[in-house]
């Protein structure tokens, strides 16, 4: 997403005022016809001392042509607009000085129209030779009131009028001058205001795409105004939204429930709502935009089963430690418990009975010495150290090691390899105790004969990727137990810690590979992916 970058550029003159120099133009020939129709009115009934016919009428024919040619040449826009403007202008105080003087002089009255030229030029110009052109009104003002002076032998002694409207167009030039500039100021402001407002509603929106809740705003009139991505996924919506779309349309559950709240709250906050959507459970937190719901509502949507999820990882993480502790704390009680059982045992006055108590106590301590190692070992699950390992000979070490530590026939347990030799980045010892607990669990729930365990690596040169596969040919796995296999202390076995599975899928997930359960058309069968590592 592209942000503006704060700042203000302004248009040039010439692009922002041509429009109202064309209404400035428009005015120009309203105010030549003007002219003419009083000139037709008033022809044969003179009211002007000193009226000139013939000036008046040739000097408004030749002010009505300029403005249409004015007007052409804005049109065109050609030349310039600052070599229009100026030219346009001192053009008017020219034809409306003769005018005056065609009219009768300073006493008709047309001077005042030198002030609406004075001031529609310095507006559009944004104050730029606005004194020049009220220096140039007043001159021009001076030298017909002289001219008339010198030509009509007329008493105009008194300078007075001549002079006021002098100052008024000095006066009027400055105060369109001060006006421009303010309002030059203030456009600059709003500028910036709009182009932080605009990086605001971007930098909000940026935000509220990235987020991993659902945004929903919704107007009083229930229209959808904003939605993120997230609402869409959750709301299962992607191909309903459109743009200013009725809340009702785009989610009808959620209209429903926020009708309910705006009539029993009263737009106030409200805590988690819990709604069901297409099997999907979401928390929902609902806020009055502004003090009341009569500005809109904000409605926040937040996955639940992800929720409990997080939950569920906070709650494992702290029964973790906790448990790691303890166990640390059981080994020395029972290792002392081991060590006096098995000096009982070596005292052979007991009676059958009484070994066959110390063998239950010494199966019992191996178990719980067991279970507090696999414990311990999954404290330690993010401490790897991996290394580059030679999988085919590691797997032949691995089996020729297991079968004979497990006591097991070496025809019960087969091994395949293939005939490449891919090397992964693994933990020795976690790949050690993986494979372990697998094949270990393999073998006691298999038929324990030929080939009842096998011990298989494929390879895709394609995808680059590995597969350890563990299966045997026992009865498999119940399929209500299918849910929670991997699950931590799960375990269909009196004797069993339920933690084999477990651990050996977060050691898994600690050298990024996955394990799997596959279902085979008998025995159980584990997948262990993982990829391959380029050794050139």
């Amino acid at each position: 997403m592209k942000i503006p970058k704060l700042g203000y550029s302004p248009e040039q003159p010439d692009r922002r005022f041509w429009r109202p120099m064309a209404l400035f133009g428009g005015y120009r020939i309203i105010l030549c016809g003007i002219f003419i129709v009083s000139y037709l009115l008033l022809r044969e009934n003179r009211v002007w001392v000193n009226y000139n016919d013939t000036l008046y009428l040739s000097t408004t024919s030749a002010y009505l042509a300029f403005s249409l040619l004015a007007i052409g040449l804005i049109v065109l826009r050609t030349p310039s607009f600052r070599v229009q403007l100026s030219f346009q202008s001192l053009a008017d105080i020219g034809f409306i000085i003769v005018l005056m003087y065609a009219s009768g002089g300073i006493k008709s009255g047309l001077g005042l129209l030198l002030i609406v030229t004075i001031a529609a030029a310095s507006l559009i110009s944004q104050g730029r030779l606005a004194l020049f052109y009220a220096a140039v009104a007043s001159i021009g003002l001076l030298l017909e009131q002289s001219y008339q002076m010198l030509m009509w032998n007329e008493d105009f002694g008194d300078y007075s009028h001549a002079v006021m409207l002098s100052l008024s167009c000095f006066a009027t030039a400055w105060l369109a001058h001060s006006f421009s500039k303010r309002a030059s100021e203030n456009e600059i402001l709003a500028s910036q205001r709009g182009i932080d407002l605009e990086n605001l509603a971007q930098v909000n929106q940026l935000i509220t795409e990235e987020m991993g809740d659902g945004v929903l705003v919704v107007d009083p009139a229930f229209i959808l105004r904003h939605r993120n991505r997230q609402a869409d996924l959750l709301l299962n919506a992607q191909d309903r939204f459109r743009s200013n779309q009725p809340i009702a349309e785009y989610a009808p559950e959620l209209a429903n429930l926020l009708r309910h709240w705006l009539d029993n709250r009263r737009g106030k906050n409200s805590g988690a709502i819990k709604l069901n959507i297409e099997q999907r459970a979401l928390r929902l937190k609902l806020m009055p935009v502004g003090d009341d719901h009569h500005q809109g509502t904000v409605i926040f949507i937040e996955d639940w089963s992800q929720l409990q999820t997080q939950a569920q990882q906070l709650k494992l993480a702290a029964l973790g430690r906790l448990t790691a502790n303890i166990a640390h704390e059981i080994r020395n009680p029972l290792s002392a418990i081991s060590h006096a059982t098995q000096l009982l045992q070596e005292d052979e006055s007991h009676d059958p009975s009484s070994q066959r108590m110390l063998q239950i106590i010494s199966d019992n301590v191996q178990r719980m010495d067991q279970m507090i190692k696999d414990v311990l070992e999954l404290n330690r699950r993010d401490r790897t150290r991996q290394q580059d390992i030679l999988l085919t000979d590691f797997l032949r070490e691995f089996h020729d090691q297991f079968y004979q530590v497990e006591k097991i026939p070496a025809q019960g347990f087969v091994l395949d390899t293939a005939e490449s030799e891919p090397t992964i980045r693994f933990d020795h010892r976690h790949l050690h105790q993986i494979l372990w607990n697998l094949c270990r669990n393999g073998w006691r729930h298999s038929r324990q004969g030929q080939g009842s365990l096998t011990l298989t690596l494929r390879s895709d040169q394609q995808n680059r990727n590995l597969q350890i596969e563990i299966q045997d040919d026992g009865n498999g796995i119940a399929p209500e137990a299918l849910p929670h296999l991997f699950e931590p202390f799960f375990t269909t076995e009196s004797t069993g810690t339920g933690l084999g599975l477990y651990i050996a899928r977060e050691l898994c997930e600690a050298n990024g590979a996955t394990i799997e359960h596959v279902s085979a058309d008998h025995g159980c069968l584990f997948i262990i992916h993982m990829k391959k590592t380029d050794t050139a």
